[in-house]
């Protein structure tokens, strides 16, 4: 559209420079040629803007790709890498089923007939997981009852404390007064009991 415009302008520029238009009168071709070079500029100036336009809407488009890119990578590599674990897990479960399932679970037909072994190590699996669980139950409640114990010890121990603390307070106050007792012996001296003086002789 604008380049179609562009192009009439130009064509109309180069008939007003054309010998043709010559004799006629300069001031109005003159204007005519001032209006059509306005009109070129705004042209040239409408044409920046569109092309500026353009870029930006280009430049976020590369850059919506670059980041759909990138994710589509990630989960790629995402899913490669559990695709590597998952095939890790079904050899190790294989190997571990054969090791350690019961005999009659890995016989030599459950080997070959690919669905009874995928039901046979499913159900190891789950009784293994259910062992698994009590197991950690159980590890779980003796932590909880060493964690009871060793408050309790805590507390004893604490306690052992205060008690040899008031018991050396107590031996200290019987030293004080066995002392504060002697010495009043040596400063006072000692009333006859009145019992032993009613007492006949």
């Amino acid at each position: 559209m604008q380049s179609d415009e562009a192009e009439q302008v130009f064509h109309n520029l180069r008939d007003l420079v054309s010998p043709n238009n010559l004799p006629n009168d300069v001031a109005a071709l003159h204007i005519r040629a001032m209006a059509l070079i306005s009109r070129l500029k705004a042209l040239h100036r409408a044409s920046n803007a569109t092309t500026r336009i353009r870029k930006e809407a280009t430049a976020e488009a590369r850059q919506d790709m670059d980041q759909s890119h990138l994710v589509l990578q990630n989960l790629l590599y995402e899913k490669r890498h559990l695709e590597r674990e998952i095939e890790k897990c079904r050899q190790f479960a294989l190997e571990d089923f054969s090791r350690l399932a019961p005999e009659a679970a890995r016989t030599e037909a459950v080997l070959l007939d690919e669905h009874q072994l995928m039901l046979n190590r499913l159900s190891f699996e789950l009784a293994e997981r259910q062992r698994y669980s009590a197991k950690s139950a159980l590890d779980l409640r003796r932590k909880e009852l060493l964690q009871i114990k060793e408050d309790l010890l805590k507390e004893s121990k604490t306690k052992a404390t205060t008690m040899d603390s008031v018991k050396t307070q107590i031996d200290q106050l019987i030293k004080s007064a066995t002392d504060t007792r002697k010495k009043i012996e040596v400063f006072v001296p000692s009333i006859p009991n009145t019992d032993d003086a009613k007492a006949p002789g």
